[in-house]
This record gives C-alpha cells, structure tokens and sequence, in this order.
C-alpha cells in the first residue's frame, strides 16, 4: 500500500489495528447530464498511434528468468501467488460451478420486489464491527452468532443483521499485504478478514439467524476494489486483469507526460494539467463532473499514475487508473471486453450468497458504474450515465436469480432513487424522510418532513421501497440533494411563502446546525455532508442540553419517548425499519477528547461511534477489542431492558408487534395530510400489501414531535364518513369519522397512536354523492 493513500491520523490504532469503516456511503449529489454526448462530436484529430482500431491489440511477449524471491511479474511464482487470491480467479471458479445448475432458474429476477424483499426480514440491525463489545477473545463475526443475542433479538422484533463488509481489503505491496483505506469498503479478497472472525463463524451466523427466523445482509462493492492481487496482476498487464480497470497504457514514449513516482508509494494523483494534456491525446476522458475528497496536493483529480511496473512477458508499463474516491480504490470498469469487472463483482456476490450463506446483499457507491467522454470542453460523464442503471439491472437481477434481494444507498434525488429503483435494486436507503424527521424533533414543527413525504409520493417513490433507518456509523446527512441541487431553483411553498430548493436547503441545514451543535458542544459538524450525533444526543440537544454531563438521570424519561417517537415513525410506515446498537442501548456520543487522534483530520464521525455492550458480557471493559472508548448508555444492555416493561427495548418491542401484527410494511401510503398543529404529523395508509383494493382497510399513524401534548383534527379525503377510529394498542375506540372526513385526536409531548379505520353503517338521510 502506497503511503500517500492512507495518513496514519486515518487510522484508530488498538489492541487490534482495525481501519476506519466507510467514510462515503452518501457522498453523492446530482448529476448534470452532458448538454451534447461525445458521438454527436467529430473525432478530434490525433497522432495515428493513438487511434482506437491501431491500440485493440498489443503482440509484445517477452519472458525473462528471476530471483525467485522477487516481487514482480518476473518471477513466475509471485504471479501464480497473486492469481490464487485473486477475486477474479475465485469468481471464475464459482461461476464454474453454478453455471448450468436448475437453481439458477428458480426465481424471478426481471423486476425489483421491494414487498418480497421486505417478507424476507423487515426489521434489521446494522452492525459496526469495531464498536461491539465482545466477550473476551470472542470475534465480531461469533458475537453477532451469539445464541442469547437472537433470542434478544427475537424479543425485540429485529429479524435481520447487516453485518457490514468483513471480507479482506485494503491493498497488497510486494508479498505483504496493507490496511484498508476506507473502513473494508476497499475489498480485495472474497476470504473473510480474521480480524472479524473466519468462514465457518460467518456460516454459523447464518445458521443462528435462520434458527430464529432471521437472515443476514452482507456487503458488495460493484465501484471499486482495493489495490490488492486483481489491480497488482492490472498493473502487470496479466491476462484478462487490465480489463477490470479503468486503466489505460501509457506508451513509454509519453511517459515524460506522468509525474515521477517515489520509491516509497506506488502512484501518484495527476494534476489538473496533466489530466488535461492525456485527454488531449487521447488517452483518457479528462476531467469528471465532481472531485470527491477534493484536497489541493493530495487528490486534485480523479486520476493517478502507477509507477513502471514489469509484467510476465518482460514489459515494463505505466498506467493512469481511474478513481471516484482514494488512490487505494482503483474504479471497475463494466463495459470492458473481457466483462472482467463484471465477472470479479457478480463473482463476489454469489460466494456471499451461495457460499456463505446471507440472503441479501446491499449496494455500495452503485451510482458509479458508468463513464464517458463528453462533449469537447465538458467534464466527463460520470454520474447518472445508463451504464450505471444497467450494471445495477445485472447486479440485482443475477441476485434476485438466486433468491436474494439487494438495496442501495444512493443520495441523490428523488427522481434518481425512482429511476434507479426501478431497473435495480429492490430497497432504497431512505434519504427523503430521514433529514426530515431530524429536523422535525430539532424544531418541533414537521413542514419540512410533510413537504418531502409529499414530493416522494408526487415523484412516484413509494415509502415500501426504502429503509426508513434510525442511527448508523455515518452521520446524520443533511445535504438535501433533491432540492439543492435539481430543484434548485423550483419554488416551494412553505411556512406561508414562497421560496426556492435552494434557499429551502440552506434554511433546514441552518436550523439543524443550530438546534443540534449551536449549543451542545458533544455533537459536531461533519464536513458539508450533516452532523456526527447520535439518536440519544440529538434528542439531547433538542432538549437544550449544553454538555454531555448535563444529561442526567431525571432527563432519560424524556429523551427515551422522543427516541421510541422516531422508531414509530420509522416503524409505522410502509418498508423496511433499521436502527442500530447505539439506538437499542441509547448511547451518547463519546467526549471528543476520548477519539481526539481519529478526529484530527476533521473525520468528527467518530464521536458517534463508541463502544457498546447490548449483552452485558464485559461490564468492565472501557473499550471495544478494536480500541474504540465505551460510550455512555441511556438505557442499559438488552437483557436488563427485556426484562422491564417500561423500558426502551421493551416498548420498542410492542411498537413493532403493531406493525408486524397489522402488515404495514407492505402497505400502501395515500396520504400525508395537512395538519392542524405543526408538530403533529399525520400518514394515512392502505393495508393492501401492494395489491390495489378500495376496500382493503385504512390504518392512520398520528405523532406528535412536540415536546409538548398537543390537540387537533386529522382530515383526509381518503377517510371514509362514520369509520370508527380505534386505537390498535388498546383496542379502544377513540371516535369517528365526522362529516368533514376528519376526527380529533389527543398526544402527549412525543406521543405516537397507531390507528385503524372500520367502516361504520351510513346514515339513511347521507348524500351519496357526498
């Protein structure tokens, strides 16, 4: 691994080194498509040598003998090492064997099912492998198997983990492999990392889950890998290895175009000059439409340069690779004509299905897999080119064939999650409403919220196709690409005005930024992409507390029914629900003096992700085995919570038995009314698991995010005149539907009902035609 591909302040250094987890799941924003595409131009003219018809073939062979101690393409016996641990070899290999099979013809996988997806595992817990605490000399991968977890787990209602990316990553230098760039995002192995656990112990996960009625969500990375056994047999010019890449030959000749390479790293970032001088002649496509992880010196461009590298036929070549995020993350090319780059990524996702057991698999940074040359003087194509929407149609459709479902994280607009959705995957992590439910317990108003449910159902995007998630390992994203970016400069009315997305977007992160950091100095700003909190700090804050030793004991009451109020608005509402350790044990954030070394390069991420214990297995450790501090828990472990009705995973528990026990998860949303108090937020829905019927019954989710009670009128037209209104949790009957097609409804401070709707007998005098 090349030193200037990771900073060591990048990394946590513990009893166990692990890596920091993934820094760019919703790094993304809005593309703008090229006015005129490149072959509506005439083809530049350009030195013969660089013709695309005169570079289709190389014939150079040269063999050389060598030590056999060396590491390079000389020696015969690094290669076949590189080969046996390659993705490539191992998918070929896999293929091999499903290939042919009557398994594979046993699904359907056209379309995505977002309803059958959900009836696979509804509720999840997301993992974070290096803030659980385990018992000692216990792995990650054998805690999350812990039989006493799923029996908690059962309780509660969670019947999925995502486990995260736990197979090998990170880079191979010589016969020595590097750390992971990008918390194990940056894969270049299909084998599981030891630092998680082993094979056998992921498989025995797996077999836990089932025995519980659960299953297991593993990872792809269909954008990138790391520069591990498959990019350094790339660089060799190996067989069909090139053609994973986006990387292109430099003839030796122009090698005096590339920035020299120190002996200490293996490649450097192209310049903005140079980037535009090889695209001149001819070699690459120049300049892309964003530089993600721009820093002057460092990453000025999405290109670097490889240092001469021999290959086993004796030629010594240079390259200039594509890359969307770090050096270490060499970008995969899916339309080359080898389809290696697809051969290496569906390979990977058949071992996790077919080998190790999961049943689903979720896409990261999918919204990369297409680029192209633009017009002259436009940036390239590169963010919501067809290619990518293709490639995420093989993608999800090969795991569909083989009986699993996939889901996406994709930040952008609501219109790119529809799209997308509809060729590819079957889930969408819900970026609409969760900056929206944010803002609304910061504020205590829900106009913004209400305004993005209602652009999601006008825009086609349905709440069964996302998961609606509460805390994760990233923070919470306010960069609201839907309006600051296509929406721009589309007015809006809100709060009695007229005003743009643009202008929208700012005032929401306005009131965010000081509602949640203008005070309380235990959460912080994350960069331009949201605030790094967690669910119980952010409740904090909202409630005005300053400091984290300003949460007392009095406060937990409080901060424990505004965090069950968020678990029911994910909760009851159609799709999947997802929350996280930090969530079930209610943890603060850590003092930042505590993670002071991981935040100093402004990565402030990490002060949401201290260690937590959700079994109480080792009441006295101060830290995870990966190092990370023990944070403060609000609510206690899980077997303690379990074991009291008036707890937080207890009554989490009796939330998600409404939904599962009335089949919201795949019900239809109709209506996101008006309200009459504007902390209160009303969701009509129709309990049709997907299948259009008028007269399937009505179900009405009324919060209140205030943290004062409120009452008022719920008015809909999708409300039928004389319904009884009954509250599901009691069984009561709480009113009727009047005239007006509305009823009123009382809630305490962060005060939640889940509500059924059964037709009652008309008047004889009532007009039919109402």
């Amino acid at each position: 691994m090349a030193r200037d591909e990771y900073r060591p302040e990048d990394l946590y250094t513990g009893p166990i080194d692990l890596p920091l987890l993934h820094e760019l799941d919703n790094d993304t924003s809005e593309p703008d498509t090229p006015e005129i595409s490149y072959d509506e131009q005439r083809y530049p003219a350009r030195p013969r040598r660089l013709r695309p018809r005169d570079n289709l073939r190389s014939g150079r062979v040269r063999r050389i003998a060598t030590d056999p101690r060396t590491a390079n393409g000389s020696n015969p016996s690094y290669v076949e090492w590189l080969v046996r641990q390659s993705m490539l070899k191992d998918a070929d290999v896999l293929a091999r064997q499903l290939s042919g099979q009557p398994s594979m013809w046993r699904n359907p996988y056209a379309r995505p099912d977002a309803r059958r997806a959900i009836a696979t595992s509804d509720v999840w817990f997301t993992a974070y492998p290096i803030s659980l605490i385990t018992r000692p000399g216990q792995s990650f991968l054998a805690a999350l198997g812990d039989d006493a977890l799923w029996s908690a787990f059962e309780r509660v209602g969670i019947t999925a983990i995502h486990t995260g990316p736990v197979k090998r990553a990170g880079g191979i230098a010589g016969w020595l492999e590097t750390p992971s760039v990008d918390g194990h995002f940056d894969r270049i192995s299909t084998a599981i990392d030891s630092a998680f656990g082993t094979e056998e112990e992921f498989r025995a996960l797996c077999d836990t889950a089932d025995s519980h009625g659960g299953s297991i969500i593993d990872d792809i990375v269909p954008g990138h890998t790391g520069k591990g056994a498959d990019f350094r047999l790339a660089e060799m010019g190996f067989k069909d290895y090139p053609g994973i890449y986006h990387m292109v030959e430099i003839l030796e000749e122009d090698w005096a175009l590339l920035p020299d390479v120190p002996d200490d790293v293996d490649s450097v970032n192209l310049d903005p000059a140079t980037e535009h001088e090889l695209a001149e002649r001819g070699y690459i496509i120049g300049a892309l439409q964003r530089v993600i992880f721009y820093t002057p010196g460092v990453k000025e461009t999405n290109w670097s340069a490889t240092a001469p590298v021999l290959g086993p036929d004796g030629v010594t070549r240079r390259w200039v690779y594509l890359h969307y995020f770090k050096q270490g993350q060499p970008s995969i090319n899916w339309l080359d004509p080898t389809f290696a780059g697809m051969r290496l990524v569906i390979g990977d996702a058949l071992h996790s299905l077919g080998d190790l057991g999961t049943s689903a698999l979720r896409l990261d940074a999918n919204g990369f897999l297409g680029v192209e040359k633009s017009a002259e003087g436009l940036p390239a194509w590169s963010e919501g080119h067809p290619l990518s929407h293709a490639a995420n149609h093989i993608i999800a459709g090969m795991v569909r064939k083989v009986g699993g479902f996939t889901f996406q994280e994709l930040n952008l607009t609501i219109e790119d999650i529809r799209d997308t959705g509809a060729v590819g995957a079957d889930l969408s992590y819900d970026f609409i409403g969760r900056p929206g439910y944010h803002h609304a317990l910061a504020t205590g108003r829900t106009d913004f919220l209400r305004l993005a449910l209602t652009s999601s159902l006008e825009l086609g995007v349905q709440p069964v196709q996302l998961v609606h998630g509460l805390q994760n390992h990233d923070e919470l994203t306010y960069e609201l690409i839907h309006w600051a970016t296509r929406h721009a400069e589309e007015e809006y009315r809100f709060r009695g005005r007229e005003i743009t997305g643009s202008d929208l977007a700012e005032l929401v992160r306005a009131e965010l930024t000081e509602s949640l950091t203008g005070t309380a100095d235990f959460n912080r700003v994350f960069t331009q992409n949201g605030i790094a909190c967690t669910t119980t700090s952010l409740i904090a804050a909202a409630r005005g507390a300053a400091r984290l030793d300003d949460v007392t004991e009095a406060d937990i009451p409080a901060i424990r029914d505004a965090h069950l109020l968020l678990c029911a608005y994910n909760a009851w509402q159609p799709g999947v629900f997802a929350l996280s350790g930090w969530d079930l044990v209610g943890m603060l954030t850590v003092p930042a003096a505590q993670v002071a070394d991981l935040i100093a390069s402004g990565d402030t991420r990490w002060i949401e992700r201290g260690a937590h214990d959700l079994l109480d297995v080792d009441p006295k450790a101060t830290r995870s085995a990966a190092g990370m501090p023990r944070g403060r828990s609000l609510y206690g472990s899980l077997p303690a919570q379990l074991g009291n009705p008036g707890s937080f995973a207890s009554r989490l528990s009796d939330i998600i038995e409404l939904r599962r026990r009335h089949g919201i998860a795949t019900a239809t949303q109709v209506d996101v009314p008006q309200v009459a108090h504007a902390g209160m937020l009303v969701l009509v829905h129709r309990l049709d698991d997907g299948v259009p019927n008028a007269d399937a019954p009505l179900q009405v989710t009324v919060l209140n995010f205030a943290d004062e009670p409120v009452e008022g009128t719920v008015r809909s037209k999708q409300l039928a005149r004389r319904s009884e209104v009954r509250d599901a949790a009691t069984d009561e009957v709480i009113g009727h539907v009047d005239d007006l097609q509305s009823f009123t409804v009382s809630l305490p401070a962060y005060g939640g009902v889940f509500l059924l709707l059964e037709p009652g007998e008309p008047d004889e005098d009532e007009d039919p035609i109402g």
